[in-house]
């Protein structure tokens, strides 16, 4: 891990970009830290961190208040990174469908979510590596937010992650809700009601899944951006329960 840049947020909280190998990541700490913090790991759809600043920035903010650090990363063929022309096509193939109205196909699905979980997992955990080897930086670890099946594959394979905070807003392969029954892991999951691109019944399916002894899901009304501000405040008080 080489840092890049460093500035301090209202003096409140340090955020450092670093690279991981070539993968671009931002972290943010708490500058009133005094000893090594729990560690969230923000999630976010394939846009890229230049677009998706804004609201990582914000939820950092959040976490840095709960006396935790936040971390992200490039994920594979977004942003800055080399191009990833199965996911391009992916993703047309996608755009094609909803354009003509047409039902996503399983193997359109699959084709956008699998390859991109089975390259971003070890990525992620490999990240984890380097920033928990960082003298602030103490676990436990949480995950939150971005293309939930990532989410579900760490849940199942990386131990160090000992909570999540799941949006269900993303296309989820039939594959999946099986690797679903597989977690364990106290579950926070945050699902908009009216959300136009989402299968609700889906959702609610993945939900009754999850293997946790603890899941909770939050169900608001409105549509894919319209989640309420106190949802927020509910997931922090999640994480403060099981990071702290």
């Amino acid at each position: 891990m080489r840092f890049t840049s460093e500035r301090r947020l209202d003096d409140v909280v340090l955020e450092r970009q670093f690279t991981l190998g070539e993968i671009p990541g931002i972290l943010w700490t708490p500058v009133s830290a005094s000893a090594p913090v729990p560690l969230i790991l923000l999630g976010h759809p394939p846009l890229g961190l230049r677009k998706m600043y804004p609201r990582l920035v914000a939820r950092a903010r959040h976490c840095a208040a709960e006396g935790f650090a936040a971390a992200t990363i490039e994920l594979p063929g977004s942003g800055d990174r080399p191009r990833w022309a199965a996911a391009e096509q992916a993703r047309a193939d996608l755009r094609g469908a909803m354009e003509a109205g047409k039902p996503v196909s399983d193997e359109i699905i699959d084709a956008l979510i699998l390859p991109l979980v089975d390259k971003a997992v070890p990525e992620s955990q490999a990240a984890l590596d380097a920033l928990l080897a960082l003298p602030e930086i103490g676990g436990p670890v949480g995950y939150s937010g971005g293309v939930i099946s990532i989410g579900i594959r760490l849940a199942v394979v990386e131990p160090r992650i000992v909570a999540a905070g799941f949006f269900a807003g993303s296309f989820v392969p039939r594959t999946m809700f099986e690797e679903a029954r597989q977690v364990t892991i106290p579950l926070h999951v945050l699902l908009q009601w009216d959300d136009e691109g989402n299968d609700r019944q889906a959702a609610l399916d993945l939900f009754d899944a999850f293997g946790s002894k603890e899941k909770t899901l939050h169900a608001n009304m409105g549509g894919h951006t319209g989640v309420p501000q106190f949802a927020g405040e509910d997931a922090a008080g999640f994480f403060a329960r099981h990071l702290r």
